[in-house]
Order: structure tokens, then sequence, then C-alpha cells
């Protein structure tokens, strides 16, 4: 086990990074690496692609994939870049892989193409940047959630869980009319 295993996990909502966007682009390139051509598309999501929006420091990725199954066969190569191989991890059709340990560095979510997980995230991610006014609301919200739930990932995801639905039901109305 690692040390930084040992550590509790400390979650935190900061304000905007710029760094960000270029830690995507690093880890986009070792995942086109580790994917290959079963890849058709790796995106940035979450709140650390909204530019201006706080967020808690991790990278979460989309990988658009041909095969899941095929995505057993990155299983080692991915676990020798310090990725835990999680499942689906309580998402249907999804393929989740953390790097980082307790303190999460990245996140990625593996879907097949035309699984409807990655519209709602593209959805939801685009529809915050068009519109900044709920991107800082939503930014404000998880800062609060995040000194209330006490390092409980749970509990924090359930004070945001409300707006959440809300609003993804809103942006994938307007993801679709545009």
């Amino acid at each position: 086990m690692l040390i930084s295993e040992l550590k509790e996990r400390v979650l935190e909502v900061v304000d905007y990074d710029d760094s960000w966007r270029i830690r995507f682009k690093d880890e986009c390139e070792l995942l086109k690496n580790v994917f290959g051509q079963n890849a058709l598309n790796i995106e940035h999501i979450g709140s650390t692609a909204v530019s201006g929006l706080a967020a808690k420091p991790v990278i979460d990725i989309l990988v658009e994939v041909e095969s899941l199954e095929k995505l057993e066969n990155c299983h080692a190569m991915l676990e020798s870049h310090g990725y835990k191989i999680k499942g689906e991890n309580g998402i249907e059709g999804r393929r989740y892989f953390q790097k980082g340990g307790n303190q999460r560095s990245h996140h990625v979510h593996a879907f097949k193409q035309g699984d409807e997980h990655l519209v709602r995230h593209r959805a939801f991610r685009d529809y915050l940047i068009e519109h900044p006014k709920v991107a800082e609301e939503y930014g404000d919200l998880k800062k609060r959630a995040a000194e209330k739930c006490n390092n409980d990932i749970y509990h924090y995801m359930e004070l945001k869980s409300d707006y959440i639905q809300k609003h993804e039901r809103i942006a994938l109305a307007w993801y679709k009319m545009k």
C-alpha cells in the first residue's frame, strides 16, 4: 500500500486554475497511446474543463471508445501509469479509472460510442461554459458543500445533487436545440 493511500482523502474545492487545461492535454497524450485506435474521442469534461469554475482539482476525462471489451487489454498499461481500475463504479456501461490514490488527480470515464452518458457529460460541460452565471452559482455551491461535508464524498455529492439534476435537464434540452 502506498503512503498516499494511508492518508485520509481531503476534499477541497479551489478557484479555477489555468494549469488544468495543460494537465488534461498531457494526460490526453498518454491515454491516446494507451487506448490506441479504440479511443474515438478523448475530451476534457467536468468542472476543470470550464474556465473560471471552482472545482476539486481533479481532471475528468471522457473517452468515447469503439469497444468496451478492448479496454480490458489496456488495464496493465493503465495500472503502470498509476490508474486504478474501478469497473462500472455505479454507472452502467461505463468503465472508470482513477489516478492519484486518495488525493485523486485524474478520473477517466469511458463509454461505448453512442452511449447516452456521452451526451449528458458534454451537454452539462458546454452549458456551463455558455452560461457563466450558472457556472458561478455552481462553483459557490460546491465550495459551500466542500466546507460542510467533512471530507465525505457522498455527502458532498448529495449537497450538490438537486442543483445538478435541475441544470442537467436544462443543459440536455439546450444541447439538443443548438
